[in-house]
């Protein structure tokens, strides 16, 4: 079954777990010094917390696949909605090894399908750098860096 994912960068991660936890009453299911990630039921929502975005706010929005063939079909949508989309087969990102294929809406909002294949040691590349999306736009997400884009990690 397919959950909603928001990715929010946060200035203050401990203030923001904090609130978060008391939003949604349950302490978070990954949490490392630099980033949070809350798996919730109701509402079903993958909603994360990383201080490597550019600015505080909104990051990324996203659609996480529980099986391969919502993946699939995913991106297959994605493919077919007429915009740019950028692929990883394989990735270390958010702590996670998954799949991605990303997009940006016609308000330039960047959007992921993904779906996870285990738990990682890392972060991702580490970077913060700002990469170039397939659109040439410049990317802010969390797990971009230039190095990312051409070493197949975690960027848009």
């Amino acid at each position: 079954m397919k959950r909603l994912h928001i990715n929010l960068t946060t200035a203050d991660l401990t203030r923001s777990v904090a609130f978060y936890t008391e939003l949604f009453e349950h302490e978070p299911v990954v949490l490392e010094t630099d980033y949070a990630k809350w798996s919730l039921e109701d509402p079903r929502v993958n909603f994360s917390l990383s201080t490597h975005g550019s600015e505080p706010g909104v990051d990324h929005l996203g659609i996480e696949a529980g099986e391969p063939g919502e993946f699939e079909s995913l991106r297959a949508r994605l493919r077919d909605s007429a915009n740019e989309v950028f692929e990883q087969a394989d990735v270390s990102c958010c702590y996670a090894n998954s799949s991605k294929a990303w997009v940006r809406d016609p308000n330039g909002v960047a959007w992921e399908t993904f779906i996870t294949h285990g738990a990682s040691t890392t972060y991702g590349d580490g970077s913060t750098e700002r990469a170039e999306h397939a659109d040439g736009a410049a990317a802010t997400t969390a797990c971009c860096s230039t190095t990312a884009a051409t070493a197949g990690s975690c960027c848009i």
